[in-house]
C-alpha cells in the first residue's frame, strides 16, 4: 500500500495500473506541421466554376425554368363576387325590411307635421292672463351736488361757511420770535461749558516757530567789472566794392590778348609718336564653383 494516497484497487478497481497507448511512438514535432494533412493528399472536390447570368438555364440551380402558377385554373373575380352575394342572400329568412311610410317633412315654422307627438301646452304661443301692474313708490328727492372742489369755494360742504381767519403781515416771523423768547425764558443760567479745552485732531505744524527770525544778512557789494574792448570800427569783408582793402581800387595792369602756342608732341628720331609699352593683360578665369561642377 503506498504511503500517500489510495491504492490501485481502491482507485480503479484493478490489481495494477493500466499501461499507456502512446508508449514507444516516435515524437512528432508541432513546428511547421500542416493544419489539415488530408487536404493536401488524394483527389479533392473540384467545383464546376462560376457561371455568368444569361438567358440560358445554366446559371440556375434547376435544370428548367419553373413557373409559379403552372397548371392553375383561371378565376373570374366578378363571377366570384356574384356567387358570394347569392350565397349570402339565401341566408335571409324573409324579404327585405321596408318602412310603413316614408319620412315626413315639416311644412314651415311652428308646424308639428312629421313629428312623433303633437304640440305641447307649455310651448303654446298664446298669452297668459297677467295681474295688473302696480308701480312701486317714488324715491326721495335731493338737491344735485354743487359744482366745485370745496377748496376756496363757499357753501359747498355739508357744514356752514368757513369763518374768516385774519392773516397778518409776517405772521410766521412774529410767531418764531415769540417762540424764541419763550424758550429763553424757560432756560436756567447760561450755556453749559466744559473745563477741558478741546484738543486739535491733527498734530501741530512742525515748521511753525514762535521765536523771531534773525536779521537778514547783507550781501557784500559786487566789484564793478570793466566793459569789454570794442574796436572803433569792425573789420570789413572783401566784396566787389573793395571795402576791406587799403586802396579803394586795385592798380591797373595791362593784359593784352595773346594766343598761346600749343606744345610740340614728343617724337623719336624717325618722327613717330612715342607710345609706352602696354602692361600685362588679364585673361578670363573660371570660378571655383564652375571648376568643382566640371569635375
Amino acid at each position: 500500500m503506498p504511503a500517500e494516497g489510495k491504492s490501485d484497487m481502491e482507485r480503479i478497481g484493478l490489481f495494477s495500473e493500466m499501461g499507456y497507448i502512446t508508449i514507444g511512438d516516435k515524437y512528432a514535432s508541432h513546428y511547421m506541421r500542416p493544419f489539415n494533412e488530408a487536404a493536401s493528399k488524394n483527389r479533392q472536390m473540384l467545383p464546376g466554376g462560376s457561371k455568368t447570368l444569361s438567358a440560358l438555364q445554366a446559371g440556375y440551380f434547376e435544370p428548367q425554368f419553373v413557373r409559379i402558377f403552372e397548371g392553375e385554373a383561371y378565376s373570374n373575380p366578378v363571377q366570384l363576387r356574384r356567387r358570394y352575394r347569392l350565397a349570402e342572400s339565401k341566408k335571409n329568412l324573409g324579404s327585405a325590411f321596408l318602412p310603413s311610410n316614408g319620412d315626413k317633412l315639416p311644412c314651415g315654422h311652428g308646424s308639428y307635421y312629421g313629428t312623433i307627438g303633437g304640440s305641447y301646452a307649455y310651448f303654446s304661443p298664446q298669452l297668459k292672463a297677467k295681474e295688473r301692474y302696480i308701480a312701486p313708490g317714488k324715491n326721495f328727492y335731493t338737491n344735485p351736488g354743487k359744482k366745485g372742489t370745496g377748496y376756496g369755494y363757499a357753501n359747498l360742504t355739508i357744514g356752514e361757511q368757513y369763518p374768516h381767519q385774519p392773516d397778518g403781515y409776517e405772521v410766521e416771523r412774529i410767531n418764531a420770535k415769540k417762540a424764541q423768547e419763550e424758550h429763553k425764558r424757560l432756560l436756567k443760567g447760561g450755556p453749559f461749558k466744559l473745563n477741558l479745552y478741546p484738543q486739535e485732531y491733527f498734530d501741530t505744524n512742525p515748521y511753525f516757530n514762535d521765536k523771531p527770525l534773525p536779521p537778514v544778512k547783507k550781501s557784500l557789494p559786487k566789484k564793478p567789472t570793466a566793459p569789454p574792448f570794442k574796436p572803433s570800427s569792425p573789420a570789413k569783408k572783401v566784396r566787389g566794392m573793395k571795402g576791406g582793402t587799403f586802396d579803394p581800387f586795385p592798380s591797373y595792369s595791362a593784359d593784352p590778348y595773346v594766343i598761346k602756342k600749343s606744345k610740340a608732341v614728343t617724337t623719336n628720331k624717325e618722327r613717330q609718336i612715342f607710345h609706352p609699352s602696354p602692361g600685362p593683360k588679364s585673361r578670363p578665369v573660371r570660378s571655383i564653383i564652375a571648376s568643382n561642377v566640371r569635375r
